[in-house]
């Protein structure tokens, strides 16, 4: 799943720079049965299988560093946000641990984890795309990985609110026309404008974060 996603665009350039050193590794590579088995049935019973505590020990144990940051993906964990991508992009070591199935054998959260992340209030099939949000969202963040340190400042979360609205060329559109203080030049009456734009769509779509 996460060849293609990771080798494109911002990201493929981040790993040819140097900027993002990115590895995969399958679980299946700690396994000691013929079968490779990673996945057993809950006790207690109940639906769906449970990534078992062993291989994901073995496995964080053998690519755990000094200064690595484990990291699970799970419904039940804290909301992904803009704040918490800016943390990890200054960790040195991230460790992302992808599940599967229904989950994963508690000792794992317990003994493992030092962050369990969701990135939204819904469940996926796997842990897969999660990893891929947050790769992109912390790479991007990365020193000299957008050229333009500006382009993450300002956009939607920076700051807690939605991004303001933008236009380019035409000046007039189907009728549709750039607001007249973003053609003025006036630079702080622009700053103003984006200002009270940014917080009435964020009333608009988010009150939450306004709250």
């Amino acid at each position: 799943m996460f060849a293609g996603p990771l080798d494109e665009s911002i990201i493929k350039r981040a790993r040819v720079k140097g900027f993002l050193d990115l590895k995969i590794h399958d679980l299946r590579t700690w396994t000691h049965d013929r079968h490779r088995t990673v996945d057993d049935r809950p006790f207690g019973g109940g639906p769906g299988m449970l990534l078992k505590p062993e291989p994901l020990f073995e496995a964080v144990e053998c690519l755990r560093r000094e200064k690595t940051k484990v990291i699970l993906f799970s419904p039940a964990g804290r909301k992904f946000t803009q704040a918490m991508a800016q943390d990890l992009a200054g960790q040195e070591d991230l460790l992302l641990i992808t599940g599967h199935y229904e989950g994963f054998d508690e000792r794992v959260r317990e003994a493992l984890v030092d962050e369990e992340i969701s990135i939204g209030d819904y469940v996926l099939t796997n842990g897969a795309l999660p990893a891929m949000v947050v790769v992109d969202a912390v790479t991007r963040l990365l020193p000299g990985v957008l050229g333009d340190e500006e382009s993450s400042r300002d956009e939607s979360f920076s700051h807690g609110l939605l991004e303001y609205p933008q236009y380019t060329r035409p000046a007039e559109f189907r009728g549709m026309k750039v607001p007249e203080t973003l053609l003025s030049g006036n630079h702080a009456e622009i700053k103003k404008w984006r200002c009270e734009q940014a917080r009435l769509r964020t009333d608009r779509n988010r009150p939450d974060l306004l709250s």
